[in-house]
């Protein structure tokens, strides 16, 4: 006799394998990049010449983004667009003008200082959903957020980057914007399509899918820190203090969106993630493209600190009951 109920369960076990296997990866995720930040600053040569690796790189984090995204995770967009919209907004007001605030008041050199900026014109961080999910935020707001802020990051990063970014160094925004659509719209894209298409085959391999972000990610931390490791030798401290106040003031002033929205506690929790950590390293492969690999130490700096802050955040936060938790999903 077959139980009708057999399926149910394992969907939930695949389910819960996936969220172990996805935790582990994020809380792993800092360790792992600052031993490839410190294989970077000790053996620099042995990187350097992996630069052309960085973009092909985040091509493949980004497609491994996709293959977890379906059609239904787009639906809140849909039902309750306000705290999704609002919060995307929240995510490209705040964090670049955050990283040119930061920039001005430590009198930043100009290729820092520009790298500081690209880095909060840059759309949400790929592990801020998990980081949501452990600090018992909204995961479908996290998920619709992350998601819409990187499709429509081929429009606004350039454009913000050329406005701010600008004061400092010359900004190509025509070709940076191909380049975004190149590194992020069409894995994305791709992946979702495959998802759509091999939905049963791409669910098997979900919960590998954070590792191999969690590595390649690492990689190319490694590369650019390898290309900066004499300006962070210079500059190492000053640009851990910027990191620090731009990511401290992308958590707090995006909690304060939601507060004045009035969402749940646990959207709060997910807009301050979302807002607070950036896709660095997509920023750290344009600023490395685009302007010096200088301008790419706050990126590097970045992809250390924030999933610091980011799993210090929701360890704490988890201790602390919510109030209507996924209420927005349902709305």
């Amino acid at each position: 006799m077959v139980n009708e109920n057999s399926g149910d369960v394992d969907g939930a076990v695949q389910s819960e394998k996936i969220d172990k296997d996805s935790r582990i990866a994020v809380l792993f995720f800092p360790v792992l990049i600052l031993l490839g930040g410190l294989c970077g600053m000790l053996l620099p040569q042995a990187f350097v010449g992996l630069a052309g690796w960085i973009n092909p790189l985040l091509m493949i984090i980004m497609f491994c983004m996709g293959l977890t995204l379906t059609l239904p995770d787009f639906a809140l967009v849909v039902k309750n667009p306000l705290p999704v919209l609002g919060g995307v907004v929240a995510q490209f007001v705040v964090m670049p003008s955050a990283g040119w605030l930061v920039a001005t008041v430590l009198h930043l050199d100009p290729a820092l200082a520009a790298g500081l900026i690209l880095v909060g014109c840059a759309p949400g961080g790929t592990a801020s959903n998990v980081v949501s999910y452990l600090a018992r935020g909204n995961v479908a707001l996290s998920v619709a957020m992350t998601s819409v802020s990187t499709l429509i990051a081929p429009a606004l990063t350039p454009l913000l980057a050329l406005w701010l970014a600008g004061q400092y160094m010359p900004v190509d925004a025509g070709s940076m914007a191909l380049s975004v659509v190149q590194i992020v719209l069409i894995p994305v894209v791709l992946g979702i399509a495959i998802r759509m298409v091999l939905n049963r085959l791409v669910t098997k391999v979900t919960g590998v899918l954070p590792w191999i972000s969690v590595l390649a990610i690492t990689v190319v931390v490694t590369i650019i820190v390898a290309g900066s490791s004499q300006a962070i030798m210079n500059a190492g401290l000053l640009v851990l203090v910027a990191v620090i106040l731009h990511n401290g003031l992308g958590l707090l002033l995006g909690y304060g969106a939601g507060v004045l929205m009035r969402v749940p506690a646990d959207a709060r929790r997910t807009m301050a993630i979302e807002v607070g950590m950036q896709n660095s390293g997509l920023a750290g492969g344009l600023a490395k493209q685009y302007f010096t690999p200088e301008a790419a130490l706050p990126a590097a700096v970045f992809s250390v600190w924030h999933n610091l802050s980011g799993a210090m955040i929701a360890a704490y936060w988890r201790r602390k009951k919510t109030v209507n938790t996924g209420n927005l999903a349902d709305k």
